[in-house]
């Protein structure tokens, strides 16, 4: 599914969210800077897609990071925007609940609209934290129900009815999007969430709503 929307992935989604996803990925990385800005940290970009978040990461650190996704095509976008700007990060392919890497040797993950893709939310946790160091921090950007009734309302009324049809007239897959209200729907609430966080063994789990609770950003540490 992921495959057949890529090449109209980054157009449909700065539409659909009318460029706040730009907000969203930007207030990600500043609330990242002490690990990401470490000279020697590993980053991860996990669930990468085609790049906005680690490229947003990279050009704040400096620096080449590590980006993976499960779909190839996902990918292939991904590598032509690192190369048309200049950037240095390493993609590769892999399944985010078999991460290819020994325990204790990342940094950092961040995961963007992309753990509520994953077939078991807590086995990806404890495959996060087992490569995570002492010191280091997975990062979980995600849509959300928004906790107030009527942005609820208002935004499944969208996500519902008005997004499968701009999705689909800009992709030509409007299953896609319809896929994403009712991923929505059955992912855990925010708080939820951070309990899951703190079972599977991060500490310090802090979480905040982001543009009326249409989305929220997770950051555990290690």
């Amino acid at each position: 599914m992921f495959g057949r929307v890529a090449h109209r992935y980054d157009l449909a989604n700065h539409l659909l969210s009318a460029n706040i996803d730009r907000y969203w990925r930007n207030r990600t990385v500043a609330r990242l800077r002490d690990v990401l800005r470490r000279p020697d940290a590993r980053v991860l970009d996990l669930a990468c897609g085609t790049g906005d978040l680690l490229i947003a990461l990279e050009r704040d650190a400096g620096r080449g990071l590590l980006g993976s996704d499960f779909c190839h095509p996902m990918l292939t976008g991904a590598q032509t925007k690192l190369r048309r700007d200049g950037l240095k990060s390493v993609l590769f392919e892999s399944d985010a609940l078999a991460l290819p890497f020994p325990d204790a040797s990342l940094d950092l993950i961040t995961i963007a609209f992309g753990f509520r893709n994953l077939a078991n939310y807590r086995a990806g946790l404890i495959e996060m934290r087992r490569v995570l160091r002492s010191g280091g921090a997975l990062a979980i950007l995600e849509f959300t129900q928004p906790p107030g009734k009527a942005i609820a309302a208002v935004y499944n009324w969208y996500s519902r009815r008005v997004s499968p049809v701009i999705g689909g007239a800009i992709s030509g897959a409007p299953e896609a999007y319809k896929y994403l209200p009712e991923s929505v729907r059955k992912f855990p609430d925010a708080p939820h969430l951070a309990s899951m966080m703190k079972e599977t063994g991060f500490q310090r789990v802090d979480w905040e709503y982001l543009t009326f609770g249409i989305a929220a950003l997770h950051i555990g540490r290690t």
